[in-house]
């Protein structure tokens, strides 16, 4: 049986912040946070954090839920290129998925 592969790419904004000796990271839109000793590995341990929860997310069937409750709604594509503020960061998380060739087809 054959195993495809697919990876979703969610794009969100993000902050750091030095707090003592540590950098703190924040995904305030999902209420995620983690830390790292620079900031380089604060993004990296908060994308992880982002991913982790996101999947659980799905994997509990609550995605949805838990987007709408925090605040996400669907819109059409806006027609020119949208830019958040300047100090804001913003990081591309993947979402890696595997499906087989029998499941492959949408029954939504």
């Amino acid at each position: 049986m054959k195993k495809f592969h697919v990876t979703w790419t969610v794009s969100l904004p993000f902050n750091i912040e030095k707090k003592e000796k540590h950098f703190v990271s924040s995904c305030h839109c999902l209420d995620v946070w983690s830390q790292g000793e620079t900031e380089e590995i604060a993004e990296k341990n908060l994308k992880e954090a982002v991913r982790l929860f996101l999947m659980d997310c799905f994997e509990r069937g609550t995605l949805d839920k838990v987007l709408k409750e925090c605040g996400f709604s669907a819109i059409k594509p806006p027609t020119r290129a949208f830019k958040n503020p300047p100090s804001i960061g913003h990081m591309d998380v993947p979402l890696p998925f595997v499906i087989d060739e029998h499941s492959a087809r949408c029954r939504g």
